[in-house]
């Protein structure tokens, strides 16, 4: 009897084991093989107010790599919000090798009170503090429960992001070169899979996964290879810039071999060695004189500001030749803010 009971508890123990490496969990989100689950990511309270943060697991049937797909780290970046929560139900774990963990929304009280660029609770980004802190404010505890829950169990990331309420953003992606060849390549064939047609060459991310303050390059300097990729502009949701993101995903999923089919890579995307800003030195209103996407030649004017009785007070002039990345786009300027972001094409 003694030696039926001893069996028992080790064929238990064995299942108890081959469960464990058979079931993800991410959270309070845990999916056996071959299931998916949503739950969140508990931020607890400290000297601010707990937070939620929504995440769904697609274990896929068969065994492979762990992609994670993270949006809303500025709640009203909408499209890439919106793509995530589609993909969350387009993906069936049955087609997938590998996991998928999708954080669809991170900054909650910035959609849901329509504020731009920061966390409303404490006035921080929530893509400019990781790997963050335990002890510190909402966006630093958050930061860090998505690096623990997150980055660490994942394989591959891609951050998404786009043109917030005042930002009338054409698509592009990031690529961050570490100077690990491997891990670059990687990196690398992951934004020509995705398929955005410009991309953003970063080499001044810092090199300090203890001070990596973005998210996806606290995946980089943890080996991870990662990319950012942005589409969507000032508070809208057009079809063709949620169909490149949702698109995007499933193509480095198959890049990764994570659903079958082979991945459209881009063939000749445009690189863009560096990001230009345009800032303006005065208060007032604002009238652009350029789109998203327009090619402009140096010393173009691009803009100008008047007071608020019709009286030009300042010109924005291109310090150099490139691609428009971002325009403002709406009338409110002040000084020191962004007018535009000018990407300079890599020669």
């Amino acid at each position: 009897m003694r030696r039926l009971v001893f069996v028992i508890a080790v064929v238990f123990a064995v299942f108890l084991s081959v469960e464990a490496q058979t079931s993800f969990t991410v959270g309070t989100a845990s999916a056996p093989r071959g299931q998916k689950t949503t739950g969140s990511i508990e931020v607890p309270a400290g000297v601010d107010a707990a937070l939620s943060i929504p995440v769904a697991v697609v274990n896929g049937a068969k065994p492979g790599p762990v992609l994670a797909l993270v949006a809303g780290a500025h709640g009203t970046e909408y499209t890439s919000i919106i793509a995530l929560e589609k993909l969350i139900g387009l993906l069936n774990p049955a087609e997938i090798s590998g996991t998928v963990i999708i954080v669809p929304l991170i900054n909650i009280q910035s959609f849901e009170q329509k504020v731009p660029h920061v966390n409303p609770v404490d006035k921080k980004s929530m893509n400019r503090f990781y790997p963050g802190k335990i002890d510190g404010t909402q966006t630093e505890r958050a930061a860090y429960l998505i690096t623990k829950e997150v980055v660490e169990k994942c394989d591959h990331l891609i951050d998404l992001h786009g043109g917030d309420l005042d930002e009338s953003l054409r698509p592009y992606s990031y690529w961050t070169k570490t100077g690990n060849e491997k891990q670059d390549a990687i990196s690398r064939e992951m934004l020509l899979a995705f398929g955005l047609d410009h991309i953003i060459i970063s080499t001044d991310r810092p090199k300090d996964p203890q001070a990596s303050r973005y998210l996806e390059n606290t995946a980089t300097t943890r080996g991870k290879p990662s990319i950012t990729a942005e589409a969507g502009h000032a508070g809208t949701v057009e079809t063709d810039d949620l169909n490149a993101l949702i698109n995007g995903c499933l193509s480095v999923m198959r890049y990764l071999k994570m659903r079958p089919g082979q991945a459209q890579m881009i063939e000749h995307p445009v690189w863009i060695e560096k990001v230009v800003t345009v800032a303006s030195d005065q208060n007032g209103i604002f009238y652009p004189l350029v789109k998203r996407g327009t090619y402009i030649e140096q010393g173009m004017k691009i803009g100008y500001v008047t007071d608020y009785v019709g009286k030009t007070i300042f010109e924005a002039r291109a310090p150099v030749a490139g691609v428009v990345l971002y325009v403002c786009a709406v009338p409110s300027m002040t000084k020191g803010a962004t007018i535009a972001n000018l990407g300079v094409v890599a020669k």
